[in-house]
């Protein structure tokens, strides 16, 4: 019960990123077009990006802020987006499950290694998804540990993607296990600097993928829980699907 939204392609600001669009991830929060479930998504927001430079030639692991409060009422953040620039970003705004409180550990995305992760939905049963899917803990991943229903799902998919490094693998799977021991809603949204991933299980998401704004730079791809304009090239993915977007390809496929 949320928006998420990530993003690909040349370096952009967070401010164009979340703020910018007519139907920003920020406007979302307060004014969803397409949420199926919840009227307003006040319950927290949080952005993870991957840095565009390191200064060591090393990959760079994300960067991240949170806060247990709406995004538009976070005036700071919102002028420092203006500074921080990405090409990989997962972001979302929270609207809490029921039995579940808004503290900041509880916003998302997620993180552990090169991985962002979200979770837009809820589990029915979440004590036996916990017990299926949050066990044994992975190691150095607090967020795993985070008060929530997304927490396991979390912890399944880092697990599965450390042993593989296959995410859109990871994501499916981890669907497919959920659902063995929950009826839920699994939307589920990642990133690891290279690629984005989502999952259509319950809830809407959408496909961007548009040229650079200058010659050479590049396609601009988004994964989105709704349009955040109105430009004729979104396209709605298809329910039980798992979408992989890299800099130069969208793919859709079933979950299976």
């Amino acid at each position: 019960m949320c928006r998420h939204l990530a993003y690909l392609g040349p370096p952009r600001t967070l401010h164009e990123l979340l703020y910018a669009a007519p139907h920003s991830l920020c406007v979302q929060s307060w004014a969803p077009r397409r949420q199926r479930y919840g009227t307003v998504n006040a319950d927290g927001f949080g952005v993870g990006w991957y840095p565009t430079e390191t200064g060591t030639g090393e990959p760079a692991e994300p960067l991240r802020y949170r806060r247990a409060m709406p995004i538009w009422g976070d005036a700071s953040f919102a002028d420092a987006a203006r500074a921080i620039t990405s090409g990989c970003v997962v972001a979302a705004v929270r609207d809490a499950t029921i039995g579940f409180g808004s503290e900041e550990s509880g916003a998302q995305p997620f993180r552990a290694d090169r991985l962002l992760f979200s979770h837009n939905g809820a589990v029915e049963d979440d004590e036996a998804v916990a017990a299926a899917l949050g066990s044994p803990m992975p190691s150095g991943a607090l967020d795993a540990r985070s008060p929530v229903d997304s927490a396991p799902l979390f912890a399944r998919t880092l697990r599965l993607w450390r042993a593989s490094g296959d995410l859109s693998g990871a994501l499916a799977a981890v669907v497919r296990h959920a659902r063995e021991h929950s009826r839920g809603r699994y939307n589920l949204l990642a990133g690891d600097g290279g690629m984005i991933v989502g999952t259509t299980a319950g809830d809407t998401l959408f496909t961007l993928r548009r040229p650079g704004r200058a010659a050479g730079e590049g396609d601009e791809v988004f994964l989105a829980s709704e349009p955040f304009d109105e430009g004729r090239g979104w396209r709605e993915v298809p329910e039980e699907s798992v979408v992989v977007a890299t800099r130069e390809h969208t793919d859709v496929r079933p979950i299976g």
